[in-house]
């Protein structure tokens, strides 16, 4: 049985993603195009005796690419030696826009490809009071059309019939004005093409990624000779596609002047009002980040304890020795540090999900851009900073969603200055130690150090935006461009694939970084050299004789640990962190922090000789009574914890974050420069903060 490839091709927010879930069901994949972050869908399906392979494309209004998706969707339509060129096009409207669809279409089908056409969210038009005569339409373009409600499955079988018959040719809409006939010519004899619209289509692009470097470079020359401006071309093209849609689609499209206001119109009086829609806004938020903080709570313990259950039972079933450490200490408390955010990433994308599905998004991405633009951030920046308040890797994959390279980056570089959940263990056990518990008009200073360490992850996100603005400058300038879709109820089919998706491209790509470095950490903190570290116990009965066995392990753990390869590193940057305040105990933490910020606490607790205790006041009390034997003051004293907090409110925030942050990015050389930036930054404040206030 032989297998088409069909494109799906149509403008953002027409549920071309419900029509290809429709389709393909559970026989679908995600992934990323080869050599960009933009996601691709394909799935699979049989009608008759007929085998279909799908590809999902990004969202476009054109095939003139402005955005990251948009040229995706060019160079596989426009380039038969594309793996993912179709042999079919199915091109998906919606009612309320048909004339932009149609638009599309039009390109396509004078690209040479065939295509077939369907007006989706019918069951939004009827309730509208707007009507398609679907026979019409079809004499119009030249094909086979097909009106479907994708959300309940309502002309879907109609739409897989159709795919076996392929529309015939097709007259084209647009002729090349006669200025650039000249031109065009050239192009196609460059390339050697017979259809004139792909060789306008090459003279009317900024730059043509598909051809070969020499053939680019020709074409640019041609453009350049014939003083050819590439987005004149478009408009010219797009204006008189529109002037001949006007008049074609009078008698198709029934719109009753006098219909019931649209329940859209009614809801966007609120929810972009320039007052009400903030408030809406912010009290949303203020859900997410309760949901991500709270709702996640019972079942990130509910994998905690899974998770040391099995642990204990592996080290039961094994005998005593390396082995058994590296398989519970090492290998399951790795999986275990990745599978315990998978609540937290499931819980934001299902916010997500429901905010793209409703038509709420871009409204948010409306209201916020006004406020983000001049940091060289969009609206669609906003869910991503904010959502960085819990926790920063659910937050960098939801960057997604931004269509500028250049701000999807700045994006994602910046992310991880937003204070999120798991610092606040550190925060509350430093400003415990170091700020009076005393009230100031009124309010709790504590509380409002704590608050300012929130405001601080602000100022630094929106500051290190702004620097990176300026550094990277392009040619272009970018505008925020986008159709406000129709409120649709979610359909929870496309939530839960979508939320599917994104937490298994987390647990399977960046999962394999963290286990490694859990692994690499593990090793460090569990050998070392030496006699003091071979010969702990003895040299910890010699010191403390009369001990008890529960004290002795714990010393024993402490010893062993100052003296194992992370202690020893521990010890070896006591140097470099003794102007901040540190001493080596100070810098294991920093190290061992790196796989997860909350792992300060319980290292903290291993150094302290408090065993497996997490509990905070105990940790501080000890902390408390620690001595730097250095300066022979407290080792947390007011100047060092105020640098400890700068540091960590700065740094670089864990393993993880990098792990998916160069998976976002697709580069280590981004990923590099934000740790060393953000690394630099924060030791750098710290330096400061401790030598001023000491």
């Amino acid at each position: 049985m032989t297998e088409t490839t069909i494109a799906l091709v149509g403008n953002p927010n027409v549920g071309k993603s419900t029509v290809f879930n429709r389709l393909t069901g559970l026989r679908q994949k995600a992934g990323n195009y080869p050599g960009v972050t933009v996601e691709k869908k394909t799935g699979n399906f049989s009608h008759g005796h007929a085998r279909y392979r799908v590809i999902d494309l990004p969202g476009a209004y054109g095939i003139h690419p402005s955005s990251l998706d948009e040229e995706v969707v060019y160079e596989v339509l426009a380039d038969p030696a594309n793996p993912n060129h179709p042999e079919l096009v199915v091109v998906v409207g919606e009612p309320f826009n048909l004339k932009r669809a149609i638009l599309l279409y039009q390109q396509i089908r004078e690209m040479g490809l065939a295509a077939i056409f369907v007006v989706n969210m019918m069951d939004e038009a009827e309730r509208a009071g707007l009507s398609i005569d679907a026979h019409k339409l079809e004499k119009v373009l030249g094909t086979k059309v097909i009106l479907t409600d994708a959300r309940s499955g309502k002309g879907i079988e109609a739409l897989k019939t159709s795919l076996q018959h392929r529309p015939g040719d097709h007259e084209p809409v647009f002729s090349i004005p006669d200025e650039y006939s000249d031109a065009a010519q050239q192009v196609k004899e460059l390339l050697g093409l017979k259809n004139d619209y792909m060789a306008w289509l090459h003279l009317s692009q900024r730059r043509n990624n598909h051809l070969a470097e020499k053939e680019a470079a020709a074409i640019a020359a041609i453009q350049r000779k014939n003083k050819i401006n590439p987005h004149r071309l478009q408009i010219q093209e797009t204006l008189a596609r529109h002037t001949k849609l006007n008049g074609q689609l009078t008698h198709i499209i029934k719109d009753p002047a006098k219909k019931r206001e649209h329940v859209t119109e009614r809801l966007d009086k609120l929810l972009i009002h320039p007052v009400w829609g903030y408030v809406v806004f912010f009290v949303l938020l203020l859900l997410i980040f309760q949901a991500i903080y709270t709702w996640s709570g019972p079942f990130m313990d509910a994998i905690d304890n899974a998770f040391a259950w099995l642990s204990a039972s592996a080290s039961e079933q094994l005998p005593a020795g390396p082995l058994n450490g590296l398989l519970t200490d090492g290998i399951i408390a790795g999986i275990g540090g990745i599978v315990i955010f998978i609540p937290q990433i499931a819980i934001l994308f299902i916010f997500i999900s429901l905010m793209e599905e409703s038509g709420y998004m871009s409204r948010v991405v409306y209201l916020m851009d006004r406020w983000l633009r001049p940091f060289g951030l969009s609206g669609k920046s906003a869910v991503p900073l904010m959502s960085g308040a819990a926790c920063a890797i659910p937050a960098v994959m939801s960057a997604r969603t931004i269509e500028n390279d250049k701000e999807r980056l700045i994006t994602i570089l910046v992310t991880p200055f937003m204070t999120c959940s798991a610092r606040l263990p550190i925060y509350i056990i430093i400003i415990g130690l170091v700020i009076p518990q005393e009230q100031v008009i009124g309010l709790d200073l504590q509380g409002l150090v704590l608050f300012g360490m929130y405001i601080l992850g602000i100022a630094a996100a929106l500051g290190s935006a702004w620097v990176l603005k300026q550094l990277m400058k392009t040619n272009y300038k970018s505008f925020l461009i986008l159709e406000m879709p129709t409120y649709k109820y979610p359909v929870v089919r496309n939530v839960a694939l979508n939320v599917w998706d994104k937490t298994m491209g987390f647990v399977l790509g960046a999962g394999k970084i963290i286990l490694a470095i859990s692994i690499i950490l593990w090793v460090l903190g569990t050998f070392g050299i030496g006699e003091q570290f071979t010969n702990a116990e003895a040299i910890v009965r010699a010191q403390n004789p009369g001990i008890t066995e529960e004290v002795l392990e714990n010393e024993v753990q402490s010893q062993k640990l100052e003296y194992s390869f992370l202690g020893t590193l521990g010890r070896f940057i006591e140097p470099a962190i003794e102007p901040l305040g540190y001493d080596w105990k100070m810098g294991i933490g920093l190290i061992s922090s790196f796989a997860a910020r909350e792992v300060f606490v319980s290292t903290m607790a291993t150094v302290y000789s408090l065993g497996s205790t997490d509990d905070e006041l105990t940790i501080r009390e000890r902390m408390a009574a620690e001595i730097n034997p250095t300066t022979g003051r407290p080792a947390y004293n007011f100047a060092s914890g105020i640098s400890l907090l700068l540091f960590y409110a700065f740094a670089m925030q864990c393993m993880s974050t990098i792990a998916i942050v160069r998976k976002e990015t697709n580069s280590w050389k981004w990923t590099f420069i934000q740790l060393a930036f953000m690394t630099g930054f924060a030791y750098l404040a710290a330096l400061l903060a401790y030598q001023l206030l000491k």
